[in-house]
């Protein structure tokens, strides 16, 4: 039996729309995935309301249990954007308006940066950001507190940036295959290709230029030879409906 340390994370899905079923989450399967790329174990998850208390008391469980803790939702604009403040109650920190956040919502809005607006800029003391390469408003880490977006395609992009950084993992490597098409039209050979192959993870980046839109696949993974098989299952698959791939980003 092997002694080596299995690195365990745990996730907590902050939002009252959750739990009265008027939004089903997404990202719980996501970061699943992502994490077992990474060589991380997800192993406990729970929801809880937009409630101080409740926030308050689920980080401050699942934090000592297990060597990383994500949360998602409740870090947007408005009066009920909570999470930042509950988190900070519950490890005994001020909240304050991170100045280099303050500074990328400023480049990003310019002069429309309302209050409202700025209030994605507020950490607990002593935070640093995560890059949100969609929508700017950057994700948090305090301690080993990953706070993030509740709309899956920001979270993962979040993700994305924390690629390969966490301890505990293998080294994760990528790949990329890009195609000039639309994601609709080959969502169903992205999420074939990647059920059949645990320990891969895809991304999908579509982009418009020169009057076209295309997408760049990322595969992830920490072989290079699962990767290498992978893009080229994926290139087959793409091909068999009629689009014509790259080996390597567009």
């Amino acid at each position: 039996m092997s002694d080596e340390r299995i690195y365990t994370a745990a996730l907590v899905i902050i939002g009252d729309e959750i739990l009265s079923g008027r939004t089903q989450d997404a990202n719980l399967a996501y970061l699943a995935k992502w994490l077992g790329v990474q060589g991380i174990r997800l192993k406990e998850v729970r929801v809880v309301s937009d409630d101080m208390d409740a926030i308050a008391d689920a980080v401050n469980a699942l934090r000592v249990r297990h060597d990383y803790l994500f949360t998602t939702g409740g870090i947007g604009p408005t009066h009920d954007d909570i999470t930042v403040d509950a988190i900070a109650a519950a490890l005994g920190r001020e909240v304050i308006v991170h100045p280099d956040a303050r500074a990328i919502l400023a480049d990003h809005y310019g002069d429309q940066l309302t209050d409202a607006r700025l209030r994605m800029a507020r950490t607990p003391a002593g935070a640093s950001l995560i890059e949100n390469p969609r929508t700017k408003a950057p994700g948090i880490r305090v301690e080993n507190i990953f706070i993030m977006a509740g709309v899956p395609m920001i979270t993962q992009g979040m993700l994305a940036a924390l690629d390969g950084t966490l301890e505990g993992g293998a080294p994760v490597l990528s790949r990329t295959v890009a195609a000039w098409t639309q994601e609709s039209k080959v969502a169903d050979v992205l999420k074939r290709t990647e059920r059949d192959n645990p320990g891969v993870q895809i991304g999908s980046y579509p982009f418009w230029r020169e009057g076209k839109t295309g997408a760049n696949f990322v595969l992830r993974s920490t072989s290079t030879a699962q990767l290498a098989e992978v893009a080229e299952k994926l290139m087959a698959g793409l091909m068999e409906i009629g689009i014509t791939p790259v080996d390597g980003e567009l």
